[in-house]
């Protein structure tokens, strides 16, 4: 009866070890990551840098190449999360400054795409990309950059 206590205490000790370390993992995993075209020099970009380029605010990086951001789709935590961090505004209200946008025939907004894997594939593609992706995505090369 002893050893069925040691063992049963034993493997609940393993089990609530594996379960804190993968909490523990999933707590670590920064809520977005912002990515380039790993040709963009780039190692960090000031916040209101990046805001201006997912706004349309500026449309050139510094080496005069087109900047071209994609978002995730508008349900996306990942979204919801860059959107309050770095463009500092909810979704709606990104949406409510889009609809100005289009109404007024200035711009429309960045392309929105289903998955971090259609991002990436997106930003690999285009040279002047700019997107965020979830903190565990896979980059498949997309360089990550520091938005400070």
């Amino acid at each position: 009866m002893r050893a069925l206590s040691i063992a049963a205490w034993l493997l609940a000790l393993t089990l609530s070890s594996f379960s804190a370390s993968v909490f523990a993992d999933s707590r670590t995993a920064p809520a977005y990551q912002v990515i380039v075209n790993p040709s963009n020099g780039g190692i960090a970009l000031d916040r209101s840098f990046v805001e201006d380029a997912f706004l349309k605010k500026i449309s050139h990086w510094p080496n005069d190449q087109v900047i071209r951001p994609v978002d995730l789709e508008s349900g996306s935590a990942t979204r919801r999360a860059f959107s309050e961090s770095v463009l500092r505004r909810s979704i709606d209200a990104v949406k409510g400054y889009w609809q100005q946008r289009i109404f007024s025939g200035r711009d429309v907004p960045p392309p929105e795409l289903d998955s971090d894997d259609d991002v990436v594939k997106y930003v690999l593609k285009y040279e002047g990309a700019v997107g965020y992706v979830s903190g565990v995505a896979n980059l498949n090369g997309a360089k990550v950059v520091t938005v400070r």
